[in-house]
């Protein structure tokens, strides 16, 4: 006898379905997928033992003749799609016809249907994949499918479940992914004699609300772009609600939730350094493209996806999802607390558990958003800041007095304290400026732009410098280049390990040059943050050697000029390194500290 041999249907059945049926939420995602192909307006999801032992999916879609009912398990059989045509411009979510006929291979099911023309429904009971009973019922509109012991004739498999509590968590998740994606279908999850979730609303918003609790879109910044074939929208977390675990990043393909680690850093990278590395954001993120610009018949899960043109997806979203960051007020904000009297930060989703925490210059503890003002629109719309003109106060003698210079004028007071941090009034209150990461910002925003200027930024060096490199620092030098050479830089090699620096770029201060690059090298050889490239390090980098740092003394044109420029910049909210740029002090809070209040 050969080796060869033709698996048996009963065999074959088995293994196709592990690949469409792995626990008991996957039951429930193709259950839930047929009852919105056949046009649901309410979805009901009955569980007990989290699945293992009783699924019920009841709809009231179309639902089928008993014709339709008898092929509806057998193998490839689909009311979706009958041609390749149709596959490659499918929008429906299911279509490999392989869903039933899987969960029936693994379980003992019961199937309930009725068309709004017949007087009866269609009962349909399977054991194993094959039928045991068929007859007449009665049952309305729609259809019922009952699941009962799962993978009960594949122990294998069914050893391979997880505890109740995990497999419960899978089905709460798939069940609440289609009740965000369709919020005109109504949907409920019973587990045992509990309803755990009723889904309402006819709106996203309403539905994260009713799927992760009440006012949670509160920490929601909606976004959305339309453009010639494709559409992104969606809401994101907040910059200090992230977790430090993944899990709460969803992604809709014409609704249809799918999972793509390029999409997601698109996603990540929008939030830059708003939030601290390895925390995690939550977002919200739809896309609509027309269906033959994507494959979705990647794998039987269908989770997966290919994209056409991933990279202008990926460019739209990261530009709609940071468009959206920068047009919210990301400034930390602080306030009196009630028992020690100190001024604190506001606090964040984690740290209110526990009252106020102590003000931090990082991103986690101190970022926050603020309520729109509703300021005029004669006025800077960055936080309403009136710029004064410069005039001295009258007891100033034009130099730093007791650590800072104050120039007064109708529209408000700009102040350095300590050489360290500029203060200025706005609308609501005072505005706090570190005077090193506000320069860092516009620094850094401006050499990125630099690139593809062709040196029309470098300043040439009247005596060139040699430097003679180890051989780890020269290969840095090899690598990077052509970055360095566009930020304005002009550097040539030379044999060995040496290179001569001939040019640098204009904002550079001088007599830092050779100090500033061999910093620079050593700061690219140590930061392993994969979420910036090779350019967005050295500019990293960059700005924060040419800045102003802590303790340099800024005149008043000085200071006028940096806010305008900070203002002006994309991100003003924070530095490259992620600290915060500016801290608002409000007037109320004032108040309190003086007892106004």
């Amino acid at each position: 006898m050969g080796k060869i041999k033709v698996l048996s249907e009963e065999l074959a059945s088995k293994i196709a379905a592990g690949e469409v049926v792995q626990r008991p939420g996957s039951v429930v995602k193709e259950l839930i997928e047929n009852s919105i192909d056949a046009g649901a307006r309410s979805i009901v999801v009955e569980v007990k033992d989290s699945g293992k032992t009783f699924i019920r999916v009841t709809d009231d879609g179309d639902g089928m003749s008993e014709e339709d009912a008898g092929f509806a398990f057998g193998r490839h059989a689909t009311s979706k799609i009958s041609t390749y045509e149709e596959l490659e411009n499918v929008n429906t979510l299911g279509f490999r016809g392989e869903a039933l006929y899987s969960i029936a291979a693994v379980a003992q099911v019961e199937l309930k249907t009725k068309t709004g023309a017949d007087d009866a429904a269609v009962y349909l009971r399977i054991d194993g994949g094959k039928v045991e009973e068929r007859s007449r019922t009665s049952h309305g509109k729609g259809t019922s499918v009952i699941v009962k012991n799962l993978f009960y004739n594949t122990p294998a498999r069914r050893n391979f479940m997880k505890g109740n509590p995990t497999e419960f968590r899978h089905i709460y998740q798939t069940v609440s992914h289609y009740a965000i994606a369709f919020p005109e279908i109504e949907f409920m999850l019973q587990s045992g004699d509990d309803v755990v979730l009723r889904a309402k609303s006819d709106t996203v918003r309403g539905r994260l609300d009713e799927v992760f609790g009440e006012r949670f879109t509160d920490s929601l910044v909606a976004f959305g772009e339309d453009y010639d074939h494709l559409k992104v929208s969606g809401f994101l977390g907040k910059p200090e609600y992230t977790k430090r675990t993944r899990g709460e990043q969803f992604l809709f393909l014409n609704k249809r939730y799918v999972v793509s680690k390029a999409i997601n850093h698109a996603a990540f990278s929008a939030y830059e350094n708003l939030i601290d590395k390895g925390d995690f954001p939550f977002f919200v993120i739809f896309i609509e493209v027309p269906p033959n610009e994507v494959d979705v018949n990647v794998h039987p899960s269908k989770l997966e996806v290919k994209f056409r043109d991933e990279r202008s997806i990926y460019g739209a979203i990261r530009s709609a999802a940071r468009g959206a960051l920068v047009r919210s007020d990301l400034v930390p904000e602080l306030m009196v607390s009630s028992d020690t009297g100190r001024f604190v930060s506001r606090p964040t989703a984690e740290s209110s558990r526990g009252g106020v925490v102590p003000v931090m210059f990082n991103a986690r503890a101190t970022q926050r958003y603020i309520q729109d003002e509703r300021m005029s629109d004669a006025v800077d719309p960055l936080f309403a800041l009136r710029l004064p003109q410069p005039r001295l106060s009258p007891d100033s003698t034009g130099e730093s007095n007791g650590g800072g210079e104050v120039v007064e004028s109708p529209g408000g007071v700009i102040y350095q304290l300590h050489n360290k941090y500029i203060i200025s009034q706005i609308s609501t209150g005072l505005l706090v400026v570190d005077q090193h990461a506000a320069h860092e910002r516009i620094i850094y925003e401006r050499t990125l732009k630099r690139f593809g200027e062709h040196g029309q930024n470098t300043q040439q060096l009247l005596f060139p410098i040699s430097l003679n490199l180890d051989p780890g620092d020269f290969s840095v030098v090899e690598e990077t280049i052509g970055d360095l050479n566009q930020m304005g830089f002009s550097i040539k090699l030379f044999s060995g390990s040496t290179v001569v620096l001939d040019g640098v770029p204009v904002d550079l201060k001088a007599g830092r040059e050779s100090t500033i690059l061999t910093e620079m090298i050593e700061d690219y050889k140590r930061d392993n943050d994969l979420r910036l490239t090779p350019r967005e390090k050295l500019c990293k980098t960059y700005a924060c050697k040419a800045a102003v740092k802590a303790g340099d003394y800024l005149t008043v044109e000085e200071m006028e000029s940096l806010l305008d420029q900070l203002f002006n910049a994309e991100v003003p909210y924070v530095c490259p390194h992620g600290r915060p740029v500016l801290v608002k002090i409000p007037l109320l809070e004032l108040d309190k500290k003086f007892g106004r209040i």
